[in-house]
C-alpha cells in the first residue's frame, strides 16, 4: 500500500524548508507536528532527539525517518518535509539529507508503529520515487505522491 493519507495531511507537508542541522530540522518538524497533533512541540522535539541519541534515523539515499511514541496521540501522524539544501544527518551512508519523514505514533503502538516504520522506509526505498519526490514543484504535489493510490480509488 502506497496510500499514506491514513497517517499524513495536505497541511503535514512542507517544500523548501530551510535548517542548518538535524536538530534544526527535528525542531522545524516537531513544531508543525504540534499544531497537526495540538501537542507541546517541545515535548515531541525532545523525543526526536532522544530517539537519534540512540542511532541516527538517516537510513541513506538522502532519506531520514526521524520516529518517537508520544503520549496523548490516538492514532499514527507524520510530517513530510524537502528541505532546500541537505544538511548532514549522521546517515549510515554519510550522505547528506533533503527528504525527512517523521513519524509520531500513540506509546502503546508497538506493532502499529514498526508497521509504520516499514511501509515508510519500503516506500523511501524506491529510487524513483525519491527522484519525484525531489522534483515535485508543490506541496500539493507532493502530498499527491504519498497519496497515489488513494487517488486513484477514488477515481
Amino acid at each position: 500500500m502506497n496510500d499514506f493519507s491514513d497517517m499524513l495531511r495536505p497541511d503535514a507537508v512542507l517544500t523548501g524548508m530551510v535548517a542548518a542541522n538535524k536538530k534544526a530540522v527535528l525542531h522545524h518538524v516537531a513544531t508543525l507536528a504540534a499544531d497537526i497533533v495540538e501537542g507541546d512541540a517541545k515535548t515531541i522535539a525532545d523525543r526526536l532527539i532522544a530517539r537519534e541519541k540512540l542511532g541516527s534515523t538517516g537510513f541513506g539515499g538522502g532519506v531520514a525517518i526521524p520516529h518517537a511514541k508520544l503520549d496523548g496521540l490516538t492514532q499514527v501522524t507524520a510530517v513530510f518535509a524537502r528541505l532546500a539544501q541537505p544538511i548532514d544527518f549522521q546517515a549510515v551512508d554519510d550522505l547528506p539529507v533533503d527528504l525527512v519523514f517523521m513519524l509520531l505514533s500513540p506509546t502503546d503502538a508497538g506493532a502499529v508503529h514498526l508497521k509504520a516504520l516499514a511501509r515508510i522506509s519500503r516506500r523511501l526505498r524506491d529510487k524513483l520515487f525519491l527522484d519525484k519526490l525531489r522534483g515535485a514543484g508543490s506541496t500539493d504535489a507532493l502530498y499527491a505522491l504519498f497519496t497515489a493510490d488513494a487517488v486513484r480509488d477514488a477515481a
